[in-house]
């Protein structure tokens, strides 16, 4: 069933695109929207840095920045404002039941991660990566496509 909430994904590249593609096959959310600092278009409401006008607590952001350093940077900002970033977890992995995994996890199709993991906050796990047992990522890592 759809949420009534919102996301509102920083940056419209084809890894935000992943990202909303993911949302809407699990209907996580009611509206899927983005902010871009060089794309226009019906769903991109404004630039990055115009974030805090739409804060408000039925909408959650997600900084989605394939650069480490900038999806850190952005996930701080939000952080500092109290706005949710959501782990966005596709329906096609696996994730052992005994993964911690932390606040604004991507783990996109066909990725594999084993018994006792930890993922801390902000890291990427790609398409068909495969995380094996008690690896430790630390924050803001990207584990790339197909990586084991």
């Amino acid at each position: 069933m759809t949420n009534v909430k919102r996301i509102i994904i920083l940056g419209a590249g084809g890894y935000a695109k992943t990202l909303a593609d993911i949302l809407q096959q699990n209907k996580t959310y009611a509206e899927i929207k983005f902010l871009d600092d060089t794309k226009t278009g019906t769903n991109i409401l404004g630039k990055c840095n115009e974030f805090i006008k739409f804060k408000n607590e039925n909408t959650d952001m997600y900084p989605a920045f394939g650069n480490n350093e900038v999806r850190k940077k952005w996930f701080k900002l939000l952080q500092q404002e109290k706005i949710n970033i959501p782990a966005i977890i596709h329906n096609s992995a696996y994730i052992s039941p005994t993964v911690q995994l932390e606040k604004g996890v991507a783990v996109l199709p066909k990725a594999v991660i084993n018994t006792d993991c930890v993922v801390k906050q902000g890291c990427i796990v790609n398409c068909g990566s495969v995380i094996d047992h008690d690896c430790v990522l630390e924050e803001f890592v990207h584990v790339c496509i197909g990586a084991m």
